[in-house]
């Protein structure tokens, strides 16, 4: 099966963006894991990428079962949950602007 990267170099697109590239995918792989550690957070964040968001845990009220809200949470999984977003953040908005000077 065709990856995204091939499907987009077959299609003739010149405006995938660099992660996508084949020869340039583990530089990218790298750079966003250093990015992520250098993050409050960092391992909690890489850990999400890697292993998936929480699982959010249910409680019974009343005979009927619901997700907890955010601030039923306790303080571990609280931060867990921020890390998910953060780490859906990264990955959908790429890399910050301010990075790049350091990479060049």
């Amino acid at each position: 099966m065709a990856s995204l990267a091939d499907k987009a170099i077959l299609s003739g697109a010149d405006n995938r963006p660099p992660m996508l590239e084949k020869d340039m995918y583990d530089s990218w792989k790298s750079r966003m894991e250093l990015y992520m550690l250098n993050r409050p957070h960092g391992r909690m964040i890489l850990e999400s990428v890697e292993q998936g968001p929480l699982i959010w845990p249910s409680v019974e009220v009343e005979r009927v079962t619901r997700l907890k809200k955010y601030s039923e949470l306790s303080a571990a999984k609280a931060i867990q949950a921020d890390c998910d977003v953060k780490a859906s953040n990264i990955i959908l908005q790429g890399l910050p602007p301010e990075i790049f000077p350091a990479i060049k």
